[in-house]
Parts: structure tokens; sequence; C-alpha cells
């Protein structure tokens, strides 16, 4: 459970840094209503509130019985903290069966310390800035990751794959929104 756990922190530490990396962006074209009631159109950590009845991004995965790998590789990267106050995010959280469909000694070897810094690559693979819903991906080419890298973004039946992977669920957090996804997203080789 340590791994998967440690995979998710992970996701949220590097889109906490990608998101205050393009603060000044998302600044410019938040909405000034004060009378509006969507938080999509305030983006930012400043906007963030604390909901106790939304779990965050993090409580949800640690919550799920089908991201045990995911949360014990976030552990591994040793980022948890990172995973609480940001957003917004959206997360592709894969399931313990796509980290199962890895090739043999794949997962373990990733978490271990000598090799933190290729796993922390491949959990911001999954992260992106904002709140991006389905409907929203299918209208996008492509997503700049929080790694600097771009996932490829194809509609295949009216829905979004991302990456090859294609959203089983989406579970709406406190700081953005977590897609669960049935394949692990590996970045191209630079």
């Amino acid at each position: 459970m340590k791994p998967l756990k440690q995979l998710f922190f992970v996701f949220v530490f590097v889109a906490l840094v990608y998101s205050c990396k393009n603060e000044n962006k998302q600044t410019s074209t938040t909405s000034t209503d004060s009378n509006s009631e969507t938080s999509t159109e305030q983006t930012g950590q400043a906007f963030i509130e604390d909901d106790e009845g939304t779990p965050n991004c993090l409580q949800i995965a640690i919550g799920s019985p089908d991201h045990k790998t995911l949360v014990a590789a976030v552990q591994a990267a040793q980022v948890e903290n990172a995973l609480v106050n940001v957003g917004p995010l959206t997360v592709f959280a894969p399931t313990d069966e796509a980290f199962a469909a890895l090739p043999e000694g794949t997962v373990e070897d990733l978490v271990k310390p000598e090799n933190k810094k290729t796993l922390a690559n491949i959990l911001k693979y999954h992260v992106t800035p904002g709140n991006l819903s389905t409907t929203i991906l299918t209208k996008l080419p492509r997503l700049g990751q929080a790694n600097n890298q771009y996932v490829k973004i194809e509609v295949v039946d009216g829905k979004p794959v991302i990456g090859g992977a294609n959203i089983v669920a989406s579970v709406k957090a406190g700081n953005g929104i977590v897609h669960v996804i049935d394949k692990v997203l590996l970045p191209p080789s630079e």
C-alpha cells in the first residue's frame, strides 16, 4: 500500500509545482464576477476552500481499494504532503490492475530509493493543472503534464483516451478531479 500512496503524492506534488509555475497565466483568465458560483472559473490555490465533505485527491486515492499501488508509489517518492492543499489539478490515477499489466518487476524496481527520480517523472506525467472534466478533455489534442512533457488525447466513441488509457471513472475532489485510468502513462523518452 505504501508505494501506491507515494505515487499519488508525487502526482500532487508535481501538480502543485506546475500550477505555481503557471499561476500568472491562470490568474489573468480568472473570473472577477464575485457572484459567480462556479469554482471552475476561479483557479489557483487561493480559491480552493477546505471542504471537509469533499476529500482531496490524496484522500480519494488512499480510500480507494483499487489504488494501493499508486499510493505506495507516492509514498516511495516521499511526496505525500504535496497532495493535500494544492489545486486545482487533474490527476490520472492508474488502477492496481494497470500497474499489474506492466512488465514483471517494474513496480518493485521503481519504488527503490535509487529510482526515486524516475518514479517522480512518471508520477508527474499523470498530473496536469486545472479541473479538466471529460467534456473538456475531448476538446484538447494534448495536455502539458507536470513533468514538462505532453500526453496525446484522442477521442474514441465520444470519450477521451489519454495516452492510450481509458477513463473508467471520474471523482470530484476538493482540490480538482481524479480520473481513474486503465493504463499507466509512461513518459516518452527524451
